[in-house]
Formats: structure tokens, sequence, C-alpha cells
């Protein structure tokens, strides 16, 4: 027989015997006597509410304390659960920086979540922690049915805190300078994360929820693990990939037991995060030393010195060919005629054009997340929007990609102009020459999006791009 081990022993001492013929093994058995309110408030594993209490009565009792944080992933179930049993419990905000005495003694790993009782029973790991608080309510079916559900429960709770929370983290936590920031490290971590979400998307292809067809405790605790990917990285693109997921995580958000205790959500449209390195704080700059005051100048003093330029380029004489022609002829004119129109007016005295290749091909994996890398680079060159016209493609399939594009610059050096994107170094750039048939017919490969590119002897399909314009 398969029960929760304090209530039955309570069931004995008050002299109730559990029916060992009667009640099948596989399911929980809870003594018929004792009324199982909501919330149900144990203040030890010998105290309950009989059918003469009330709920409010229950509802004034402190349950204990929770040592978290604002957002703690591995806590949001927990508190999802108490407020629904109506458990007081009191939430300590902690500084894992600075941790309190009191902290420490709950947990001396000095990690959240910690729970201490208010009867002095003490608990460590967001598992354990959960399944405590959702077994004061007696007739809860957050924990399952039969062992078989109460075991498949354990499972995905673990699978989700062992295997997606810690793939995740390392995928967005360098990317927020909360870690060292690797950008190998980073997309290994993002395929990881995505593997493992894989199998969660094909078990959610015939269930509704993780285990059987109502909410449990294992939805709530693995959609508070989740909930970053969703925050920072999985827009439309990774929703048409992962519907199950999706439709999953949607689905126990909005319910009103763990919405009531979350931020309001909603599904991205776009990453907000891409793989390019944190932007580190600037140093507040010492005051600087009041000048002294400046001699009389004399009467054949030389000129003052020209003020800097804000962008390299401007050290450059003024192009006599506004680029802006260029760009205004691609998007208003058929793209045969804008080419045609191109060659024949942009002078390359003044502008170069160059081949941009990505470094790490062998590492791409799904095309739409290559795009999105392809769009992060694009958002970071802003500051040479006026010296720069180009698209860069993905060409291939998902795991076997490659992304290249073309670019016309002004300038002989592509360096001033891609240097304004951290992640430029990604790319290798190679300069074509405007007299060659050879090269110019792969720029118009490059802005026509017509043509696959070979590689090898392999033929790589076009599959997206972008224009940088």
């Amino acid at each position: 027989m398969y029960s929760l081990p304090a209530r039955n022993g309570l069931a004995k001492q008050q002299g109730h015997t559990p029916p060992e013929q009667s009640t099948p093994p596989d399911k929980f058995y809870y003594p018929s006597h004792i009324v199982a309110l909501t919330p149900l408030q144990p203040n030890s594993p010998l105290r309950t509410f009989t059918s003469s209490q009330t709920a409010s009565t229950a509802a004034k009792m402190a349950f204990g304390k929770l040592f978290t944080y604002p957002g703690n992933p591995r806590s949001t179930a927990i508190r999802a659960v108490a407020k629904a049993n109506g458990l007081d419990l009191q939430e300590v905000e902690t500084d894992l920086a600075q941790p309190t005495e009191e902290f420490t003694k709950a947990n001396p790993l000095k990690k959240v979540p910690a729970f201490v009782g208010a009867d002095g029973f003490t608990l460590t790991e967001c598992i354990a922690i959960a399944i405590y608080v959702a077994s004061q309510n007696e007739k809860t079916t957050l924990l399952g049915k039969t062992k078989q559900d109460y075991a498949s429960i354990l499972k995905w709770m673990s699978f989700f805190n062992s295997e997606v929370l810690p793939k995740l983290g390392n995928w967005f936590r360098p990317l927020l300078g909360k870690t060292i920031y690797n950008k190998k490290a980073v997309d290994e971590a993002e395929k990881e994360t995505l593997a493992v979400i894989a199998v969660v998307d094909a078990h959610l292809a015939n269930n509704t929820y993780l285990v059987g067809e109502r909410i449990t405790l294992a939805d709530l605790f693995a959609t508070g693990l989740i909930a970053r990917g969703f925050e920072y990285f999985f827009g439309k693109e990774f929703q048409q990939k992962y519907p199950n997921v999706t439709r999953w995580y949607s689905t126990v958000y909005n319910q009103p037991i763990y919405s009531a205790v979350a931020p309001e959500f909603a599904l991205l449209d776009a990453p907000k995060l891409t793989n390019v390195a944190p932007k580190k704080a600037e140093a507040p700059k010492p005051a600087a030393p009041k000048a002294a005051p400046k001699p009389a100048a004399p009467a054949a003093e030389e000129p003052a010195e020209a003020p800097k330029p804000k962008h390299p380029l401007e050290a450059l004489p003024k192009a006599t060919f506004p680029l802006d022609e260029w760009k205004r002829q691609y998007s208003n004119v058929d793209t045969p005629e804008a080419l045609k129109w191109f060659w024949e007016n942009v002078p390359f005295n003044e502008y170069s054009i160059w081949k941009c290749r990505y470094k790490y091909n062998d590492e791409l994996t799904l095309t739409f997340m290559s795009n999105n890398l392809i769009g992060g680079l694009n958002t970071r060159l802003e500051a040479s929007r006026k010296y720069l016209f180009g698209c860069a493609s993905v060409y291939g399939t998902n795991n076997d990609s490659i992304i290249e594009g073309a670019f016309v610059i002004r300038g002989d050096d592509y360096v001033p102009v891609f240097d304004v994107a951290p992640d430029y170094e990604s790319y290798e750039f190679t300069k074509l020459d405007p007299s060659k048939p050879e090269d110019r017919e792969y720029v118009d490969a490059q802005w026509t999006w017509e043509k696959p590119i070979v590689e090898n002897g392999k033929e790589y399909p076009h599959a997206s791009g972008k224009v940088f314009k």
C-alpha cells in the first residue's frame, strides 16, 4: 500500500486503521475522518484539522519561511502551490552574496530555495520543498492518483531541474553578463537546450500535460524552470518548431494557480537575446582637474586643431556618389535593372565590395537561428548605416547550413565599417574585384537570392536572408 507516512501514522494514533484489502494497492490512502480542507495547515506531524474546524482558522496559522529571491525559477511552483493551499508562507528575500545567519543555518550550502517551518522543520532542495508544500492538501491532485503518476511527476521535475534549467542558464547567463561570455560555449548551450526541449515536445505531442490529462506539480514546476527561454529566446520561429511545448507552456502559465504568482506573459515575436558579448559597464571617469588659464595668444597663432571625427570614415573626403541613391534604386526598381544601374554608376575609387562569410558554419543548427545571427549583426551595424549596403543569407538546411553575404562599403578597408559591431570578428571578409565577371556574378547572386551556393561540390539552396540598407 502506498501512502503519505505522516498521515497513516496519524490515522493509527487516532485509532483508525487503514483498510488493507479494500484500498487498491496503487492508490493513495487518506483517512476518511480527516476533512480535506483547502488549505490544510499542519504545524507539526501530529497536527491536523477536523470537520469542526474551518479553513479560515487554518489560514491564520503560520506555515513557515521560504528563503529565495525575486524571480528565482525554482521557487515559482512552491509559491504557487502555497498560495493555492492558503498557506501562510513568508518569503524571505535572500542576498546570496551576503547570506544571513538564519539562512546559512537553514542551508549551509547557501543555496535557494530553503524552507524553515513554523515548527522548526527545515528542508532544502527545490523538488522536496515543492512536494512537501503540495502535500499539505490531503486531497490534492497535483501529486497524481497512483504510484506511477507520482513517479512520473518526480521524473519530469528532475528532468527539468537537472537537464533543462542548467543548459538554459548556460545559454542566457553569459549574454546578460552574469557569467563569463564565450561565444562557442553559448552556441553549445543553445544546442543542448534545444535537444532536451525536443524530448519534451515529442512527449507533449500525445499528452496535454506532462503527466496525464490534468495539471500536476510537474507542470507548475517545469513551467517555472523553462520560463527564461520564453522570456529571452523563444520567438515565433521557435514556436513553430516546437508547437507542443509552446501550447503546454501557455496553457499552464495562464492557469490561475500559476498566474497568481507570476508576471504577465506574452509570447515573443523575436528573440530578445542573440549570441553577442554583453556590453561592459563603463567605469566612471575621474573628474578632470581645472585647466590653468591660457596665456594670451600671440598675434600669429597657429589655427586650432580640427575636432576628431565621430566615425572613422568621416575623415575621408566627401564622396561624389551618395550611397543612399543606390539604396533607393534597390528598393524601388526591379532587381535586374537595379543591379545594372549599380555596376554602371557606383565609383569604385570611392567604394569597395566585400564577401562576408561566417567563420563557424560547422556549428550552425536551425536555419531560423542562423538568420537571427544575421539580424543581430545588422542591428549592431547601425552606426555605419550611411557607409554600408549589403545582404547576408543562410544557405542550406537545418544542421547543414552556411552564412554568406556581399556588401558595398565606403572606402577601401572593411574594418572601420564593421568594427562598430562587437561580433564582426566572427566573420571573415574577402575583397572582391568589380572588374572580374565572377565577382560581379557573386554579388548579383547574393543580392537577388535566386541561386544556391556550391561548396566542396555540394549545393546549398537559399534558405533565408536579410538586407542591410
